[in-house]
């Protein structure tokens, strides 16, 4: 279990990417990340702690850009040493930065494919790192100089077909756009929120939950369906396609028992009200006996 956040804006976006990952702070309390754009060139910051221990006021002055990605780490796979924080980077095709949400079952299977047939070394034995190869591989296929929507959505297919697991991710496109997209049996939850500038155009987030909308006067659009992938420009146009044939939901149940804050909304359910039904059930089954 671990936070993931996206943003894409007007403006700069360390303060909104900081708070949101404070507000996510729950899901992970190992090691946080963030990763931001700018022309092209990317500024990172990870590191094992807390999101307040990892940032401090010169990271707020040197982390500027209008697009970013952030992550707060709980170690489920691979080691807990600072090399396993995330975002993780890889630069070819394009630059590309992923942060991810969740478990790959055939890790080891993979990372052994791309050292032989996708000629791709890895580092560690994270499991995030073997995605992130996966799906710069998919996308590097397609050898485009100007890459579409279209180019990432068939990567992204093609990801979902090598994946075994849960994969939740948010990425930066270095000079594209963000790349979101939650596992084809919807496990974990990834909401989109938006919220509207005074021209009418509109800053996106992608976010693990929806609690980390409020903080920035972010509102829940909509939770991403299984198998979803969208893409942003950083123009702000928003494109969405479902990426798997075979898709269902079937979200985690601790997510609902005490993973998630209890003023989030994952698929159109009140965490908050979820556990005072279960409360009622519970107590309904004990006084029967």
């Amino acid at each position: 279990m671990c936070g993931i956040v996206g943003l894409v804006q007007r403006t700069d976006c360390f303060t909104e990417l900081y708070d949101s990952l404070i507000m996510l702070q729950h899901r992970g309390q190992d090691a946080a990340g963030m990763t931001v754009c700018k022309k092209g060139n990317l500024h990172s910051r990870k590191s094992k702690g807390l999101v307040s221990e990892v940032f401090n006021q010169q990271h707020f002055e040197r982390l500027r850009g209008t697009y970013g990605i952030g992550h707060v780490r709980y170690p489920t796979a691979g080691g807990n040493t600072k090399e396993y924080a995330q975002p993780m980077y890889v630069n070819s095709p394009y630059g590309i930065s992923l942060a991810h949400n969740g478990n790959l079952s055939n890790s080891k299977e993979l990372a052994e494919e791309l050292f032989h047939s996708d000629l791709r070394h890895i580092s560690t034995n994270s499991d995030s790192e073997v995605l992130l190869n996966i799906l710069a591989h998919e996308i590097s296929k397609s050898k485009e100089t100007e890459p579409g929507p279209d180019t990432f959505f068939n990567a992204v297919r093609n990801t979902y077909q090598r994946c075994e697991g849960s994969i939740n991710v948010v990425s930066i496109i270095t000079d594209y756009g963000l790349l979101a997209f939650r596992d084809r049996y919807g496990i974990r939850p990834l909401s989109l929120g938006s919220r509207v500038n005074e021209d009418g155009s509109k800053d996106y987030m992608v976010s693990s939950e929806s609690a980390a909308f409020a903080c920035s006067n972010y509102e829940l659009e909509r939770d991403l369906q299984p198998g979803e992938a969208i893409f942003i420009t950083f123009k702000g146009d928003l494109f969405s396609e479902i990426c798997c044939e075979e898709t269902a939901l079937t979200p985690c149940l601790f997510e609902f028992v005490y993973f998630a804050r209890p003023d989030s909304v994952i698929d159109g359910i009140s965490v908050y009200q979820a556990r005072q039904a279960m409360g009622t059930k519970l107590a309904e089954k004990i006084k029967k006996h």
